[in-house]
């Protein structure tokens, strides 16, 4: 006998509870991974319309990324002027973003199509970023030996321009694209601090992204909850198994399975 729609629903919830607790896993084991799995895990593992998995996984971040940021802001770890130069970017980008994404929603299909096909080239970026992270550290700090620290207003405007418009078309690329930009951008900070700066970022952006989508009817409250229910212990839990992890496979492992997860979106 087949399960009743209300037995469905609640296998439903508790799948989703579950993708919500390993998604936070991950994140608090290396620090990155939300957006760029929730959202594909969303649409892929629970048939989730793109534009729904979008608008619902930008309010998670917003609602995720507070404690990060008040815990680096205690710990000083966020340098206000490069967050306020990024939001001067990204806010305006996104914006414009939705302002587009708008008018695409006009014809369904066409926009959950537009919505795949963005998402795909976004995990692709997080992915190579994942990966380069490393090496383009190593390259801005040997470029920077001896030179006092600088700080790039234009290039930070614009990379939080790019960053916005990425984040609110998809809702990848504040962590993994962001920290990477950083990095680059000022290679002689302290990680954390970069890392602090960019959650701090992301919360403006992701909260303005994420209301924007509700707007558009791309948000399911119900959906939000089961996930922050899974995902909230489980970043407490990845955050104490991340010292006795290797950082640098498990984001070999990650960018992997958004290389694979990219283009069964895109196929």
């Amino acid at each position: 006998m087949p399960d009743s729609p209300r037995g469905q629903k609640k296998n439903m919830d508790w799948v989703t509870t579950a993708s919500g607790f390993l998604v936070g896993l991950l994140v608090g084991a290396t620090g990155v991974g939300g957006g760029s799995l929730m959202t594909p895990l969303l649409v892929l593992l629970m048939g989730v319309a793109p534009a729904t998995a979008v608008g619902t996984d930008l309010l998670y971040a917003s609602i995720t990324k507070v404690g990060g940021a008040w815990a680096h802001g205690r710990r000083q770890n966020i340098d206000w002027r490069i967050c306020g130069w990024l939001a001067l970017g990204s806010l305006p980008a996104a914006g414009a973003t939705l302002a587009v994404l708008a008018t695409l929603s006009v014809d369904a299909n066409h926009y959950a199509n537009v919505l795949k096909q963005c998402l795909g080239v976004a995990l692709v970026l997080s992915a190579i970023a994942l990966l380069l992270r490393d090496r383009l550290h190593e390259f801005a700090l040997k470029r920077s030996a001896g030179v006092p620290i600088q700080r790039s207003p234009v290039a930070t405007v614009v990379t939080g321009a790019v960053v916005g418009a990425l984040v609110t078309a998809t809702s990848v690329g504040a962590g993994a694209l962001g920290v990477a930009a950083l990095l680059f951008l000022y290679p002689n900070f302290a990680a954390a601090r970069i890392v602090g700066t960019d959650i701090a970022h992301a919360v403006p952006l992701t909260l303005v992204a994420g209301l924007g989508h509700a707007s558009l009817g791309g948000v399911d409250l119900h959906l939000l909850g089961n996930l922050l229910v899974g995902s909230l212990p489980g970043v407490y839990v990845g955050s104490h198994l991340s010292r006795a992890l290797p950082e640098r496979a498990l984001r070999v492992l990650l960018a992997s399975v958004l290389i694979l997860v990219a283009s069964r979106l895109v196929m």
